[in-house]
Parts: C-alpha cells; structure tokens; sequence
C-alpha cells in the first residue's frame, strides 16, 4: 500500500469507533431491523435476491448487511482492519450472514477469486482512490458475464464548494490536477465534532466523464448515468431536508448536481 492510501487508512481506521457510536448511523435502528439503503440505490439496482454481491469499500458493513437482509449473498471489502472487525462483529451480533474481507481495491484480485452478479459501491468512496482506471478494471474483473455493476455517489461538482460558508463558494478543482489534494481535518461527515488522532487525508478529483470513460473502457456496457439536484448529506449549513429524505437546496438558490448514479453491465462473450 502506497504512502497516501496507507495515510488514508489510518484515517479510516480512527473513524470506525466515532462512526458506531453516531446518530448518523444509528446502530440501534439497524440492529432493529431498520435499513440503511437509501431509495435511490434500492430503485436502479433493484430485487437482489438469490444473487451474489461484492461490496467495494464497504466501511463497518452496515450497508453491506443491509443488502444481505434483501437476499443477496455478500462479500463486503475495506482497507481498514478497524472496519472489517467492526463488520464482522455487527455480522455475528445481528445474524446475518456476510463475509468481509480486508483489503484495499487495487489489490483485491490477488485474494479472492470469485465472479459476482452484482459489484456495488456507495457515496464518498471514490475521490479516495489515484486511479480510476485501475479501480474500474477490478469492477469488470470480479463481474460475471452477463453482471451488473452499480455506483451511486456524492457528485464532484457539489465537492468543489466550500461546505462550511452560508453560500456557494468554489474552493477546490472538478478537474484533476495530477497531485493528490491534502485535507488535515478534525471532524467526520457522521459527526462533525470528532477529534481524531490521524487528521490528514489524500483525496483525488474525478469527473462523472472520467469515471464513465473508465468503465467502458474496463469493457463494460453503461446502461445509464442519472445525476440528481439533492445529497444524502447537508453538505452545506443551509440545505433543507425535503419529505423525500434527501437535503435540497432552497430557494432561490440554484440547483446543482449534488448525487449522481451509473450502472452498467459486463456483456455475456
């Protein structure tokens, strides 16, 4: 593991503990039975049931579990040795049957050998990784023909505003610039007041036209790209949460693309 990832993780690893005790989370909910899958993702990637999924960078699992309560056969994958203890204990307390494995992305087909129906990943988890290219050829390397691959994510135009200003104030790049953009931040999109041991992070901007280019040139087939004017989080202090679940902006403020969403399919030979 390079310098920046093996940074990356130790951040990660801080989180795990903060993230199980936050009211983002809500452990308690999801030990009751509560889903923490958002519409969005249960709509486009639809009935799991009966299919084998690989979680990419599935964090303490809680998503992962989710999906395994809806059918599907999981194998959820993290970098954090934190996170993937903390899986699978809230596996073992809840009943339900997953595996996790730890490891970061690029490496992963070196420890498992496997075809899945489905790869699914999930909000926040690729400006965490250099190389897009590599990612997606891992994605089209664990499909089965005939598979489908899912991503719905925190858009990178959303991520170039300063989230901590009463307006919209650009701060960082949509485009990559070649170096890896450093962050040395206390706090944590579950709990904003945390302090953490290990603040600095590495992170890499990637446009929806670069993610997508990846994955066709990975040999995969996209079905369709959806990008959507609300966020799973308040980015910014002055969005308002609507009926649908989601954090809009209000108006007059003009809308812009705070999610976006891909699916594709690795065509049967």
């Amino acid at each position: 593991m390079d310098a920046y990832l093996e940074t990356n993780r130790r951040h990660w690893d801080d989180l795990v503990p903060i993230h199980l005790q936050s009211a983002y989370y809500d452990l308690e909910a999801f030990k009751a039975g509560q889903s923490s899958l958002h519409r969005l993702e249960l709509e486009e990637l639809g009935d799991v049931a009966g299919k084998t999924m690989l979680h990419l960078q599935c964090h303490f699992g809680i998503d992962s579990l989710s999906w395994a309560r809806r059918g599907a056969t999981v194998t959820g994958v993290d970098f954090s040795p934190e996170a993937i203890a903390a899986a699978r204990s809230l596996a073992a307390e809840t009943g339900i049957e997953a595996r996790f494995i730890e490891s970061e992305v690029y490496s992963l087909p070196e420890k498992l050998d496997e075809r899945f129906d489905i790869v699914f990943t999930s909000y926040g988890v690729l400006s965490w990784l250099p190389d897009i290219r590599r990612w997606a050829e891992v994605v089209a390397h664990f499909l089965r023909p005939g598979g489908v691959f899912y991503v719905a994510e925190l858009h990178p135009v959303g991520g170039m505003f300063d989230t901590s200003a009463d307006e919209l104030r650009v701060n960082g790049p949509y485009f990559p610039g070649g170096e890896a953009l450093r962050f040395d931040d206390d706090g944590s999109y579950a709990d904003l007041e945390a302090t953490l041991t290990n603040r600095t992070t590495y992170s890499w901007p990637h446009p929806v036209s670069e993610v997508a280019t990846a994955l066709i040139a990975a040999g995969l087939r996209i079905e369709f790209i959806h990008e959507f004017p609300y966020s799973i989080e308040r980015w910014f202090p002055f969005m308002e949460r609507g009926g649908d679940g989601y954090y809009h902006m209000p108006e007059p403020m003009p809308s812009i693309p705070l999610l976006y969403s891909i699916r594709a399919n690795k065509p049967a030979p």
